[in-house]
């Protein structure tokens, strides 16, 4: 009988043709003798008809790919060769260029919050500066961690329309773009020389009018709360009260042991222990030999995308656009990129309503209406106000006795 491996079986699907096969549906024995003859990775041996599977070596690997709007960044057309007057001339250049207003074209008509539909509107991308303690007026500490939008720009517009012609290897834009109701809004921050990056990654900045980015992130938002490319982006985009989802990568720590990446408490320190301090133990039971699915190994720590939900704004500094969100367990080092967007928990998107909800699809300052500086929670103490309070009352005078008392005996 014949026995094949799994690439002898591709062999000879793969030669098979339309003009081997016959009217029956079948290709012809003379045919199927010839493509077998002239693999060379058919054994044929005098045993049972079976197929031997070759067997394939599994490995946990990440689930990385690039979008499908990603292009090289680094690797621009600057030279360092170049004297200073030439320099100065580019960089004249490029303030003439940038210097204009980028909403070039005429504005696009301002969204609407409905009630009835889809309400998704575009985040923000901040910077992480630290964390902060603030008080509530009861006297309760709370932790805030800062959050500063720098130099933020609606970059670019993808409409649903166009996300679902665009096919991607896990086919998920039916589900990203809620059944063709959401599409996507590119948002940058921290403008940057163009001259460090390349041609393909300015033409993204075309429709904006911007300087690019050094960073860039997407949101899907619904028809009604579109932005059009080239508007700068707020802290004011949130209100005071309101409630926030953030991501970001955690802090990396690189190449760690069990002790410090899980917890184990480790080998004991004395009583005869070699070489197994910080060691982990065994891995797997005699009975199974192999490693244990899901065992804690030492790996690399950190630098997982993790998200918090429903958290709270307490304060926002509209002069520097910092915003102070609850929790000093925001994920990401200091100085790190964070997204922020509104929250997606119902309870919370339950708040808004169509006489009171966040800025709508954005804020845009207004000349003739001011700002204020300093924007408080109801319920935060402010530093200006007096910690103490005490109610008005009069003092009752202590008269003094003469002398010490004395004790009345009884007759």
């Amino acid at each position: 009988m014949l026995k094949l491996n799994i690439q002898s079986a591709r062999t000879v699907l793969s030669n098979l043709t339309l003009g081997n096969i016959g009217k029956s549906g079948l290709p012809s024995n003379r045919i199927l003798a010839s493509i077998l003859n002239s693999s060379s990775k058919l054994d044929f041996q005098n045993s049972k008809c079976d197929t031997n599977y070759q067997q394939v070596a599994y490995y946990r690997r990440n689930n990385f790919t690039r979008p499908f709007n990603w292009v090289r960044r680094r690797g621009g057309g600057y030279d360092e060769n170049i004297n200073s007057e030439n320099k100065e001339f580019l960089n004249q250049v490029l303030l003439d260029k940038y210097s204009e207003s980028p909403l070039k074209e005429a504005p696009w008509k301002k969204g609407e919050y409905n009630e009835n539909s889809v309400n998704k509107r575009l985040g923000l991308l901040g910077i992480k500066l630290g964390s902060i303690p603030q008080w509530t007026k009861d006297g309760k500490k709370i932790h805030t961690t800062l959050i500063q939008v720098l130099d933020n720009h609606v970059i670019d517009y993808i409409p649903p329309e166009v996300l679902m012609e665009r096919d991607n290897i896990y086919n998920n834009n039916l589900k990203r773009t809620k059944n063709g109701n959401l599409g996507m809004a590119i948002v940058g921050a921290i403008s940057s020389d163009p001259r460090n990056y390349t041609a393909q990654y300015l033409d993204i900045f075309k429709n904006a009018g911007v300087p690019p980015k050094r960073k860039l992130t997407k949101f899907m938002v619904s028809q009604n709360a579109v932005v059009q490319p080239g508007t700068p982006l707020y802290a004011a985009h949130f209100r005071v009260g309101d409630y926030v989802d953030v991501a970001s990568h955690t802090i990396g720590y690189g190449f760690q042991g069990v002790m410090k990446r899980w917890g184990f408490k480790g080998g004991p320190r004395s009583h005869g222990s070699t070489k197994f301090h910080r060691k982990r133990g065994t891995i797997s039971s005699g009975r199974d030999r192999r490693p244990i699915k899901g065992m804690k190994m030492p790996g690399k720590m950190g630098t997982k995308w993790r998200q918090l939900m429903g958290l709270k704004i307490w304060r926002i500094n509209n002069k520097y656009n910092i915003l102070y969100i609850h929790g000093p367990v925001i994920p990401g080092p200091t100085h790190s990129y964070v997204r922020i967007a509104d929250s997606c928990l119902p309870k919370n998107r339950a708040r808004f309503t169509a006489q009171s909800h966040p800025p709508f699809p954005t804020f845009y300052p207004d000349q003739n209406q001011v700002t204020a500086e300093e924007v408080y929670d109801e319920g935060l103490h402010k530093f200006s106000e007096p910690t103490i309070t005490f109610d008005t009352f009069e003092a009752k005078k202590i008269t003094k006795r003469d002398g010490a008392k004395i004790a009345r005996i009884k007759s």
